[in-house]
């Protein structure tokens, strides 16, 4: 009589399938970061002016508003342009009565200019008429930033091909082609902008310290890498 025996039956290992072996991938991503110094200031500046009628308020806006832009055009400044214009009434409340005082009128540009002539230039702009200046920030100029996008782009690339030599080294695979590239571009922000008060600029005899900063401009790369 023959006794059935039940024996351990172990799993041979598996020779990868042609298909397997095609769509085998490693996905890396790499970094790259270059700093550059920002040599332009983005300058936001306007007249804001308060009277008793509105006729008198715009009258005195469009005027003064006027003499700062010719100013601004006579010194050659970039991507200047009107950001905001603005009448409103102004009311005083007494006893839950609203009553109209006056009104409120303003005119806002912005422009860009080198950052040495900024702030002799808002100084001029201020006794031109400006009677604001809500902002100055910082940027490089357009081919500064497009050749350091660049320059970051090839370190993303040398970065990624980095991690994947490394990885499959020790792993003892070696990688074949790269089947598919996808590109991020993202620019760091600028040196935060700075609020300059009017009055201030008004009551100083000398120019109006500006100083700039770094920017960056980071970008990324991912390579999906057939191995």
């Amino acid at each position: 009589m023959l006794l059935g025996l039940s024996l351990p039956i172990k799993a041979q290992p598996q020779t990868p399938t042609a298909s397997e072996m095609q769509y085998r991938v490693l996905s890396v991503t790499g970094q790259g970061i270059e700093n550059i110094q920002t040599t332009q200031a983005q300058v936001r500046l306007g007249v804001e002016v308060q009277g008793k009628t509105a006729e008198a308020v715009q009258q005195q806006v469009a005027s003064r508003s006027a003499a700062v832009v010719s100013l601004l055009k006579s010194r050659q400044v970039k991507k200047l342009e009107t950001t905001g214009i603005n009448l409103s009434p102004n009311y005083s409340y007494n006893n839950g009565q609203r009553r109209l005082v006056g009104y409120q009128g303003s005119n806002i540009v912005s422009f860009r200019v080198d950052i040495e002539a900024a702030g002799p230039l808002m100084d001029d702009a201020v006794k031109a008429g400006a009677s604001r200046i809500d902002r100055v920030s910082f940027v490089a100029a357009d081919a500064t930033i497009a050749a350091a996008q660049k320059q970051a782009l090839t370190q993303a690339t040398q970065d990624a091909q980095a991690q994947a030599r490394a990885v499959l080294s020790t792993l003892n695979l070696s990688p074949k082609d790269v089947i598919s590239i996808q590109i991020n571009r993202a620019n760091a922000p600028a040196p935060p902008p700075i609020p300059i008060q009017a009055t201030v600029l008004r009551s100083e005899s000398a120019s109006t310290p500006v100083v700039g900063g770094e920017q960056s401009v980071r970008a990324a790369v991912t390579l999906h890498i057939r191995y």
